[in-house]
């Protein structure tokens, strides 16, 4: 097992782990990655999903370049295929996605990174898109949410360059959404805070906010729609008799 998923109440954990090769993604461990993340999404019983990396060197420090090296078009077309897969599960899971950078993100480990909707990097985080350097551009949806995270300006210089960046630039130019030691004590904080809202409100919350800019008239029908549900119902009653609510997910 290389993706391994440990229970923290309502939050799990999924941990990647080939520390020989500092988390780098070969077929075998990105074919079961993306075979946890689809269980995860399918299972209310996990409130939030924390992706991490085994020991304290790296998050995910790549695509393993070995095996890429021997790939025809056709074969790195299904890799990159395999890759968004897990990337967009992470970013479309009706559930919140925490990303616990504990040192190199760098090419498909920082994609998956942009894939989750919160980020928290440790203090010797290193994070980059340094595809240009090896002749090929980011493949599993970096080009894009780079931009969205960061703007188009920093996404350039930093998928045009290859250059990586240290967690206090990534806080800067907004890549992280903080930089904590240790810092999957932290995103499991997040996210226990997180598993204790309604979960009907965080998935809409979420896929509104995964829309394009301008679908006004989509959040309004959503908003008012959740008016019809339990959660919204306790939470608003909660409110008003000043006690903490207690969320069904309906």
């Amino acid at each position: 097992m290389t993706a391994i998923v440990d229970r923290h109440d309502a939050v799990a954990v999924v941990t990647i782990d080939r520390q020989e090769a500092l988390n780098a993604l070969n077929v075998e461990t990105l074919t079961e990655l993306r075979d946890r993340l689809r269980e995860l999404a399918d299972d209310d019983s996990a409130r939030v999903v924390v992706l991490t990396g085994a020991g304290d060197r790296a998050f995910v420090a790549g695509a393993d370049i070995k095996y890429m090296s021997g790939l025809g078009a056709e074969e790195a077309k299904e890799w990159g295929a395999l890759g968004h897969e897990a990337a967009r599960l992470l970013e479309e899971m009706p559930k919140p996605t925490i990303a616990a950078i504990n040192g190199f993100a760098l090419g498909g480990g920082c994609e998956l990174a942009l894939g989750c909707d919160l980020r928290y990097a440790s203090s010797k985080a290193r994070l980059g898109q340094p595809e240009i350097d090896l002749g090929i551009v980011p493949g599993w949806g970096g080009t894009q949410r780079l931009a969205r995270v960061c703007g188009l300006g920093i996404a350039k210089e930093l998928i045009l360059t290859g250059r990586p960046v240290e967690a206090e630039e990534a806080l800067r130019v907004g890549l992280v959404n903080a930089v904590a030691d240790p810092v999957l004590e932290h995103a499991l904080e997040v996210a226990q805070k997180l598993a204790a809202k309604s979960p009907v409100a965080l998935r809409v919350a979420k896929r509104l906010l995964n829309l394009s800019p301008g679908a006004l008239e989509r959040e309004a029908d959503e908003f008012g729609d959740l008016f019809a549900s339990e959660d919204a119902r306790e939470g608003l009653t909660a409110f008003a008799e000043k006690r903490p609510p207690r969320f069904v997910g309906r």
